[in-house]
């Protein structure tokens, strides 16, 4: 046996590690279920000048939906840019026949934010990254 790490995972054999873990879940899930490909999606906010000010990065399966990360950019924060992004991605998210939207915010980033758009904190992992909490969500669609 050999073990081996890199940092640049070759495509095809991340998929061997899928492929394996899928099999692994199907003796105990139904095969859709644990065939379910992610479906990966993104949502943008654009200036006037079609310059990119903000965006969402999802990922979504066994009926969650994942936001990876909401980003805005400084001139685009305070006019409800970012609600527009959770709800065009929540809308989404809800016509592929996803039940839940989760996700994860520093003590330092919005967690008021999604608290407001009807978000609840189920979990908390201190001191990551150090000195900060993060805060996990999820709001049922």
């Amino acid at each position: 046996m050999h073990i081996e790490l890199t940092t640049q995972p070759p495509e095809a054999e991340l998929k061997i590690l899928s492929k394996g873990i899928q099999s692994y879940n199907s003796g105990y899930l139904t095969e859709q279920v644990a065939t379910e490909p992610d479906t990966r999606f993104a949502v943008f906010a654009r200036n006037n000048q079609g310059i990119v000010v903000g965006g969402i990065r999802a990922n979504a399966y066994w009926n969650y939906c994942i936001i990876e990360l909401l980003w805005l950019a400084s001139e685009a924060r305070g006019q409800r840019i970012g609600s527009q992004l959770i709800h065009a991605a929540e809308a989404h998210a809800k016509s592929c026949g996803f039940e839940y939207v989760r996700t994860e915010t520093l003590d330092i980033q919005a967690k008021p934010f999604y608290q407001k758009l009807g978000y609840n904190v189920f979990g908390e992992l201190p001191d990551y990254p150090k000195g900060h909490t993060t805060y996990c969500l999820i709001k049922k669609l």
